[in-house]
């Protein structure tokens, strides 16, 4: 039992070891940080937040050297509505090179379409499934 213990925590270290390995060479790979927000809150100051965050990372890092994207899903989303009084500040983090997505799962159940968001967003099938993508593409995530 000991024995059997020990082989499995030998082996969560490994994975845990080879997971931050494989982050590390994908970042390396290619040349850039990489970082994904996920907002999910309708709080206008959380959305000043994280554009503060993006404009902070991209002046620390330089222009070409960190790739930035947010996800906005659940009540997070009004933001990214044509009647969103933070539309100055998204179109400010688009200037800077941020991907901005929406969450296609929300719209639909807000009843929202492509029409009703603001210009120049993404829209991507699910916003949990795009974070869990970046994740396991090395991307470094921070929630607010």
């Amino acid at each position: 039992m000991k024995r059997r213990l020990a082989l499995i925590s030998a082996a969560g270290a490994a994975m845990a070891a080879s997971s931050q390995t494989s982050q590390s060479s994908s970042a390396a790979r290619s040349g850039k940080e990489r970082v994904v927000i996920q907002i999910s809150t309708p709080d206008p100051k959380m959305w000043n937040q994280a554009i503060n965050y993006l404009e902070n990372l991209r002046e620390i890092y330089g222009p070409d050297k960190v790739e930035m994207e947010v996800v906005a899903l659940g009540l997070g989303l009004g933001v990214l509505t044509l009647d969103s009084p933070q539309g100055p500040r998204v179109a400010d983090a688009l200037k800077l090179g941020v991907h901005i997505n929406a969450c296609q799962t929300t719209m639909t159940r807000r009843k929202l379409s492509k029409e009703d968001m603001l210009p120049n967003i993404g829209i991507v099938p699910g916003g949990l499934v795009q974070i869990i993508k970046r994740q396991r593409e090395g991307w470094a995530y921070i929630g607010t």
